[in-house]
Parts: structure tokens; C-alpha cells; sequence
């Protein structure tokens, strides 16, 4: 039951689990998502956050059972529906890019060349003035 629920995290995910007794006959199971050997992408931080269910045995056993319906399936569903989002996003983010970086491709590849400045240049003196002198720097006033 637990495995068969879990399939939908698995394609994604590797898994790792924690099963912890607490008071009172209590049992806290924790599934902890982590990225796939080889895995293209890279994880989000809501997407490696841990499950955790704290209840019964027999409650647990319950919820397990409901399959998708249960707690633990709607929250699979869930994430799995924000990763898909997420990589649609990150996909769109992608082709944006490249479609910008493209377009100034050819927008730079189209534009003219700007002619030279037609700006008054000033013609630069070969020797310092008359009355320059040697210890002083010379003066523009």
C-alpha cells in the first residue's frame, strides 16, 4: 500500500523514509524526497521538503489506504503538480531567453554602422606655451 502510493514521488524523486515511535502508541513517518542519480534538473527547495505524517499505526494504515484520496496522496499530487509548474516555468524562462539573445543578435547584425563624430577637434600643441616655466605646471588660465 505504501510503495503503491508513493509511485508518482518515485518517478520524480528518489526517496528516503523515517519511521519514529512517539507517545501514546504515536508513529511519525517521514518521506524525505531527494534528487535522482543523473537527474537533469536541478531541485527546489520546496520540492526536496520532507512529508511527514504523525498519528496511529492504524490511522496511518487508514490514510494509506485511501490512496489518492488520503493524506499523503493528495499531498504527492500536489507537489507533483508545483513541480510541473515549475519546470514548465523554467522552460518558458529558457526559451525566453534564448528568443531575447536571438532578436539582439539581429538587431545588432541589422543596424548601420554610426558614422564618425563630426565634433570640432581641437588641434593638440606640440610645445608648451611662451611663457611657461619648468618648475611650475602649466596653467590653462
Amino acid at each position: 500500500m505504501l510503495i503503491s502510493n508513493l509511485l508518482p514521488l518515485l518517478a520524480r524523486y528518489s526517496l528516503g523514509f523515517d519511521l519514529v515511535a512517539g507517545p501514546e502508541d504515536t508513529v511519525t513517518l517521514t518521506v524525505i524526497p531527494r534528487k535522482v542519480e543523473g537527474a537533469a534538473h536541478k531541485l527546489e527547495t520546496g520540492e526536496t521538503r520532507p512529508i511527514s505524517l504523525t498519528a496511529s499505526a492504524a490511522e496511518i494504515d487508514a490514510e494509506l489506504a485511501k490512496g489518492e484520496d488520503g493524506a499523503l496522496g493528495q499531498l504527492i499530487t500536489i507537489r507533483k503538480t508545483l513541480a510541473d509548474q515549475l519546470a514548465e516555468q523554467r522552460e518558458a524562462a529558457d526559451a525566453a531567453r534564448t528568443a531575447a539573445a536571438e532578436a539582439a543578435k539581429a538587431k545588432a547584425a541589422t543596424s548601420t554602422p554610426k558614422p564618425a563624430s563630426t565634433a570640432a577637434k581641437v588641434p593638440a600643441t606640440a610645445s608648451p606655451p611662451a611663457d611657461a616655466k619648468a618648475e611650475e605646471p602649466a596653467s590653462l588660465w
